[in-house]
């Protein structure tokens, strides 16, 4: 998949405003940020709404954008980012961006999960359970659930290369994991084929518009964790989700970054 890459100028007066910036990039396209650089599918690329956003955007000044050639943009990360070691000892060597483990938002989900295996806690063990890991990225999440004594992971994510990561970590880890290509969650016919835990730790619009499929998705009693979104969008998707027949369990932030954990309201 070809990627593009959007240098900046920041001139901030306040750190936050980074990452309020960064956040609508994202709702532009751009998946992947690195300092002052940013990052986006080439052909999901609108040069004239970018523009229009960092012109409209105090302390930002669009340097320029080019393609990142496939073998260039591959070699730079790798060389970069070593092997990462995060928490049960799930060892991570990402690829292309797409998140190494420490993001505020991946750390609220792996914490969930250690808090849920060791039972004290409302959020749903995962120890012999079927999980879905939507927009798997490296896989962090799918392979710390294995870890956990997940009876079944499957991973989805739209971009090839988070496929092939997310693959290569599971082995890495010698847990299995199913791991599709695909932009949408899987069609479950019975019960059998629904899960009992689906996370989620992607952009807040695509939460948005599947949900409904994630409450579809669930076995009785199970469980969707959501992140990757601020404070502000927290209760738009708690109301959604209540209007979906979920409830809410829990919430946390780290910084400005948020996490809800939902249940579903039959047992």
């Amino acid at each position: 998949m070809q990627y593009s890459v959007a240098h900046f100028e920041y001139h901030f007066a306040e750190e936050w405003q980074q990452a309020v910036f960064e956040q609508q990039l994202a709702d532009i396209g751009f998946d992947s940020f690195d300092g002052e650089d940013a990052y986006i599918v080439s052909q999901q690329l609108d040069q004239a709404a970018l523009e229009s956003l960092a012109d409209a955007t105090e302390g930002v000044r669009l340097v320029s954008v080019e393609r990142c050639p496939d073998n260039d943009w591959n070699a730079t990360w790798e060389q970069e980012h070593a092997l990462e070691v995060l928490a049960c000892g799930v060892q991570i060597r990402p690829r292309c961006a797409f998140g190494a483990g420490h993001h505020q938002t991946t750390r609220m989900m792996t914490e969930a999960l250690q808090e849920g295996a060791e039972g004290n806690s409302p959020l749903l063990n995962p120890r012999g359970r079927r999980v879905l890991d939507m927009g798997c990225g490296t896989g962090v999440l799918g392979i710390t659930a294995a870890k956990l004594g997940a009876e079944e992971v499957v991973g989805i994510d739209i971009d090839e290369n988070s496929v092939a990561n997310t693959q290569e970590n599971a082995a890495l880890n010698n847990v299995n994991i199913t791991v599709l290509q695909g932009s949408t969650p899987p069609v479950a016919t019975d019960e059998g084929e629904r899960f009992d835990l689906i996370m989620a730790n992607i952009h807040r619009n695509i939460l948005l518009a599947q949900l409904p499929a994630y409450a579809r998705l669930l076995r009785k009693g199970g469980q969707v964790w959501l992140s990757g979104f601020y404070e502000e969008d927290a209760e738009v998707l708690i109301e959604a989700a209540q209007q979906l027949g979920l409830r809410l369990v829990s919430h946390r932030h780290i910084d400005e970054w948020q996490a809800v954990f939902m249940e579903s309201g039959e047992r």
